[in-house]
């Protein structure tokens, strides 16, 4: 599983942001890493330097294997928070999308 890490101007990491993303996302995503080929995240800051609550989006979207991508918004306070609620929307949501597949594979339609 790949994950690819984009933010706009307004968000600094350092040269370490890539790296922990990596590390949240595989926390949450981790044993789903055998369905998904890739994950982006987007980060932005909607207020820019203004500050204020939950200005802080991410958007994480899935690339699954055989399948459309799954995408998802948080906004937080902070980037950590972000990521950590847009990993576990995109989790239920991965999952979601997984089990209804598994379901539909275990139990095909009947035949006309």
């Amino acid at each position: 599983m790949q994950v690819q890490t984009h933010t706009d101007k307004n968000i600094s990491g350092g040269a370490g942001l890539p790296e922990r993303v990596t590390g949240m996302v595989d926390e949450v995503l981790g044993h789903l890493r055998d369905r998904i080929t890739r994950v982006e995240v987007h980060l932005s800051d909607l207020n820019g330097g203004k500050g204020g609550d939950d200005d802080i989006r991410c958007v994480m979207e899935a690339r699954l294997q055989s399948h459309q991508p799954v995408a998802v918004t948080e906004q937080a306070a902070s980037v950590q928070l972000a990521i950590q609620g847009a990993g576990r929307k995109l989790r239920k949501s991965v999952e979601t999308i997984l089990g209804r597949l598994n379901e539909h594979h275990r139990n095909p339609p009947p035949e006309a």
